[in-house]
């Protein structure tokens, strides 16, 4: 099947209740890792790429293998996602390149640094809505913006997300998800306490209200990754320097999944799967030299870690529950 508007993806989840994760890549053992939990689970997938991984795979190359992806695994619904969009023209580019879904995110400028008012983000979604619905393209926004900075975004300060804000600003925009600024943060440190106490600093209450606002639209959760203490510790155990670092527990990303949160975005817990690999290959095989061998095990690492989320989000089974939609599917649904 050819790549899936990712909202038919994302409404498909809200009817059953159940998130999709939203993976990050940058090369080739990544998409293989997760293309290969989504098999072996039967789990539809969004594959998405930040501007920093267009930019180091020189654009073309993630569109290339995401293609490879698709002819591999024709059973398996996949949207490509752009992740974190700055401006029309770079989701214009994207859009160009065969995504089928963009996020703008105008809660920031396009320095991806600093914050904008609520019209100037409304400005700018409704400009990138009305390119891509033209087109059958998915848009996802966001309101309010999350601490830690990765990849070059954001803006190091917190503003949490007020729901009748969204529920305006979804009314204005048309955008089909909203990323919600809930409490969590970009990066391996979401927390400076422990996981359990950390659970209780996510603003649940946000979804819940946002969720009976506006209840057809699916909402998006950013720095959502765990960062597993079993991860942390491999790394540090061959050589690594992450110490104190603290993710979003599994339980709490399951209860904002029962509320209304139904895209997760998962970045740092794929980089640290491959760091923590790559690092103990090296110590117990000093003599090895070939790339295959030590990507290999970054490759195993990534599905390893992806197939136990798409376990825990409640996506497995659902690969084969709808027939897909292309765009121009979309592009008539949308006029």
């Amino acid at each position: 099947m050819p790549l899936v508007p990712m909202k038919q993806i994302l409404d498909e989840a809200m009817k059953k209740n159940y998130g999709v994760g939203a993976f990050n890549v940058n090369n080739m053992e990544q998409i293989q890792g997760i293309m290969r939990a989504a098999k072996e689970t039967r789990s539809p997938v969004i594959v998405q790429a930040s501007r920093g991984a267009l930019k180091y795979t020189n654009m073309y190359y993630i569109k290339h293998m995401v293609a490879a992806a698709v002819e591999d695994n024709p059973e398996i619904p996949i949207s490509l996602h752009l992740d974190h969009g700055n401006s029309l023209q770079t989701c214009k580019l994207a859009i160009e390149l065969g995504f089928t879904s963009v996020m703008i995110d105008g809660s920031l400028k396009e320095d991806s640094k600093t914050p904008t008012t609520f019209d100037e983000n409304v400005k700018v979604t409704k400009a990138v809505v009305e390119y891509a619905h033209s087109l059958g393209v998915t848009v996802e926004g966001e309101l309010g913006t999350l601490g830690g900075i990765e990849d070059g975004v954001g803006s190091g300060k917190v503003k949490l997300t007020d729901p009748d804000e969204a529920a305006k600003f979804i009314k204005i925009t048309g955008v089909d998800a909203l990323a919600l600024a809930i409490g969590t943060s970009h990066g391996a440190y979401k927390f400076k306490v422990d996981p359990e106490i950390a659970k209780n600093m996510i603003k649940m209450d946000i979804i819940k209200q946002v969720r009976e606002k506006v209840p057809g639209t699916p909402l998006v959760m950013h720095g959502s990754s765990s960062v597993p203490r079993e991860l942390i510790d491999l790394v540090n155990n061959y050589g690594g320097q992450l110490p104190h670092a603290v993710g979003v527990p599994m339980s709490a990303i399951q209860e904002a999944i029962k509320l209304g949160i139904k895209k997760i975005n998962v970045d740092t817990d794929g980089r640290l799967a491959i760091t923590g690999a790559i690092r103990k290959f090296f110590v117990e095989n000093p003599a090895e030299f070939d790339p295959r061998s030590y990507f290999g095990a970054a490759r195993q690492a990534v599905y390893e870690v992806v197939k136990g989320k798409m376990i825990d989000f409640g996506t497995a089974g659902h690969a084969g529950d709808y027939e897909p939609l292309t765009l121009e599917d979309m592009k008539k649904i949308y006029v």
